[in-house]
């Protein structure tokens, strides 16, 4: 078995040197920040008492928890303080939060990168944000028994209060840091030596504490990049051709512009970082009239090599390049299939089809850019800080170590912020003009623009022996390659075959945690789709497919098998080999969802069914499992009614308990919305849906019942934003099977595929 994380080390990767490339083939972009003038002020001012990068104990006592991760309304910056808090041992109304900006020393301790997405914040930084807490509790304590003049070892802390009981001394931190006695420092070996608390000594771990972001977020001083406003600031409207990538402009006759009050400038963007192709930008004294001008502009295209692109071309090509033996490279190359098949009592093969997948953020995309001398500012807010500040100095033509990146809260993400397009317009904007520019999208901009979830077109074969036992399964992924158009070979993961690397991103969550002797999963990049559709993360990335065709194949298995679906899992999640550990709490999982929703034991109505799925996203070596069980009726026309959701998940260590059920709710109705009602189209290289009226979301009148186990075991805590997403569209279809036999296979399921289904 492959390596499944590719983890981008510091140690390794000298972010400080610019080392960490990004963009494209044509063009090596790299990230860099140094001490040059006008960047101080980008950074948080020093407190008196800075035990870790991550925060900082003013001489008031207040705690401030540096967050280097994207917020957009996850909580996670309350999720970072609040595993500080526990070790370091503050009040809980003594914490805030600051966004962090680019420098690498914010970087993700992990990764080595600032990326926030795959669910791994609280995963990935819950060992250090821990350890940074416990080291400025010690600093503290010595600090205050040479205060005090009594042993550092008979101190208690508790309460933002260092506290001496023989001697009924007592300091607290603000005393501290006023006294200036904390100095000690701690080395990498004497952090990691740090003796953390036990789960049964948590006192803030597993409490549902006030979130520190919603007070900001109701009264209006939280600042989201929309919101930026500078001097003399101007604005940008952008002009997106109507094809997704590939088109150039011909001529802009800006002459109806040039009426607009306050228009001062079109700019055709010149992006060698290969982020944007063929679009201009408008710009005036106010967002109004930067759109009218921009309304007014007659553009001429060339639309390039993309330019008669559909979506069914695109599965027609996806389908192609699965039928050819060399295509593609292999995820997991396990026994022998070929021959297993061979000697099966039963082989069965599907395909499993999804469609494109829009991210629509509620807060449109948008950047503002200005130049204090040699020094680019962005205000945005980002999930990718590392490669977005690369791509901006890209857009400028400038060194990157000269680009400071202002991190703002996000009006949600979902992955669509990953990438840095919305800056293009405003860097090259403000560079033309000479004064600050904020671009903002308009929704159509947005829809027709996104880095979307890839089309994907996946194949499956499997084959059962004599007594139902699932003996072997192949399983062919194609998609257009979202990670490798980042250029950063570090997030690609080596193949089986020693074929080249390949995209893991496309295809997680293939490499189940099921006993099969026999198993192939092979990784097909569609060029067409890749180039047409350049494609990015969205909220699960690829188990929100691949599980989508695992799950709905071990349904259709256990069904010739002439077995339960769900006591069919559950024979294979045995935990032989490789799968020790994992499969028996995905197991476990599941036994919780079923008895919550009390699968098995209901006599429903003719046109009702039941169907369960279980997954472990989102990669592997950094799952999260969750089981879901679906109640559906389904009615002759092929109307399916998701009547409800039913989610367990084992979330390890569970930190605010109140978050982790908003976020799997949330996360099981995102799966519901992308299994039912959103899909997005190619024709003649263009997504054809531009708004909320033709791309479609759940709505709340189709909101179902939701329930929810979380289970808390004290296991290192996994992530919880998305897993939900992937196990709900399979628990749907197999749902809808059990109502109504009617077997669907794409993605989303609609009324006149669950009516001709139940036909044949």
């Amino acid at each position: 078995m492959n390596k499944h994380i590719k983890t981008v080390k510091a140690e390794t990767t000298d972010l400080s040197r610019r080392s960490f490339l990004v963009g494209t083939a044509a063009t090596g972009l790299v990230l860099g920040y140094a001490g040059v003038p006008g960047i101080g002020e980008a950074l948080a001012a020093p407190a008196n008492f800075e035990p870790s990068v991550w925060y900082a104990i003013a001489p008031d006592g207040l705690v401030t928890v540096t967050c280097g991760k994207a917020d957009m309304g996850q909580h996670i910056a309350s999720t970072m303080a609040q595993i500080v808090a526990e070790e370091l041992g503050a009040k809980w109304s003594d914490m805030r939060v600051a966004l962090a900006s680019n420098d690498p020393k914010f970087n993700d301790p992990v990764l080595g990168a600032q990326i926030t997405g795959g669910s791994w914040s609280t995963m990935m930084n819950f060992d250090a944000m821990s350890r940074a807490g416990a080291a400025g509790r010690m600093a503290l304590a010595d600090g205050a028994a040479a205060a005090m003049g009594v042993p550092a070892s008979e101190l208690v802390v508790r309460d933002s209060v260092i506290s001496h009981p023989k001697s009924k001394k007592s300091m607290s931190f603000a005393e501290i840091v006023k006294s200036g006695k904390a100095t000690k420092t701690f080395t990498p070996d004497e952090l990691k030596a740090i003796k953390l608390k036990t789960p049964d000594q948590y006192t803030m771990i597993g409490v549902s504490v006030p979130q520190l972001d919603i007070p900001s977020k109701t009264n209006g001083t939280a600042k989201y990049g929309i919101d930026v406003m500078l001097p003399g600031m101007a604005y940008g409207a952008v002009v997106t051709p109507p094809v997704r990538f590939g088109a150039t402009v011909k001529s802009v006759d800006d002459s109806a512009a040039r009426k607009v009050p306050g228009f001062i400038k079109a700019i055709t963007l010149d992006d060698k970082t290969g982020t944007t192709s063929g679009w201009v930008v408008a710009v005036a004294g106010t967002y109004a009239n930067a759109k009218k001008a921009a309304q007014a502009l007659k553009i001429a295209y060339d639309g390039g090599p993309n330019a008669k692109v559909s979506s069914q071309s695109l599965l027609d090509e996806a389908k192609r390049l699965q039928k050819l033996e060399d295509s593609g490279q292999f995820f997991v190359k396990d026994g022998d299939p070929a021959a297993a098949f061979g000697t099966a009592a039963k082989v069965l093969e599907a395909e499993y089809t999804t469609s494109i997948n829009i991210h629509a953020p509620m807060e449109p995309m948008n950047a503002t850019a200005e130049f204090k001398g040699d020094i680019l500012h962005i205000y945005s807010g980002n999930q990718f800080a590392t490669r977005s500040g690369a791509i901006a100095a890209g857009a400028a033509g400038i060194d990157p170590k000269f680009v400071v990146m202002h991190q703002m809260w996000l009006g949600g993400g979902f992955g669509r912020r990953l990438d840095a397009d919305m800056m293009i317009p405003a860097v090259q904007a403000a560079k033309a003009i000479g004064k600050p520019v904020k671009v903002i999208y308009t929704r159509e901009n947005d829809m027709t623009m996104d880095f979307s979830r890839p089309l994907t077109y996946q194949k499956v074969k499997a084959g059962v022996d004599g007594d139902g036992k699932l003996v072997a399964l192949s399983h062919d992924v194609v998609s257009a390659w979202p990670t490798q158009r980042w250029g950063i070979p570090d997030f690609l993961t080596p193949s089986v075959d020693k074929k080249g690397p390949l995209d893991s991103f496309t295809v997680n969550g293939a490499d189940f945690f099921y006993t099969v002797p026999n198993h192939y999963v092979r990784a097909i990049k569609n060029e067409m789709a890749h180039n047409a559709t350049p494609s990015g993360q969205l909220r699960s990335v690829a188990p929100g497919w691949t599980f989508w065709a695992v799950e709905s194949m071990i349904d259709e298995i256990a069904t010739a098998a002439g077995k339960d679906p769900a006591q069919f899992r559950i024979s294979l999640l045995d935990g032989a080999g490789k799968n020790d550990g994992g499969a028996q709490r995905l197991r476990n999982t599941l036994l919780a969802a079923m008895g919550l929703a009390g699968y098995g034991t209901k006599q429903l109505p003719k046109g009702e069914g039941m169907g369960v799925a279980c997954v472990s996203s989102q990669e592997r070596a950094t799952a999260s499992w969750t089981a879901c069980v679906a109640h559906v009726a389904v009615a002759p026309s092929g109307e399916v009614t998701v009547k409800k959701l039913t989610v367990a998940t084992d979330v390890g260590t569970q930190v605010h308990p109140d978050n982790i059920r908003a976020q799997v709710e949330g996360a099981a109705l995102w799966g519901l919305s992308l299994a039912m009602y959103e899909k997005a189209t190619l024709k003649d290289g263009g997504i054809e849906q531009t708004n909320f009226d033709s791309y479609t979301p759940l709505r709340m009148s189709q909101m179902p019942e939701v329930a929810i186990a979380v289970i808390a075991n004290g296991e290192k805590a996994t992530g919880v934003g998305e897993p939900a997403v992937t196990v709900i569209a399979p628990a749907i279809g197999n749902a809808i099977f059990n109502a109504s036999g009617a077997r669907v296979r794409a993605l989303p399921i609609t009324a006149e595929a669950v009516k001709g289904a139940m036909k044949a």
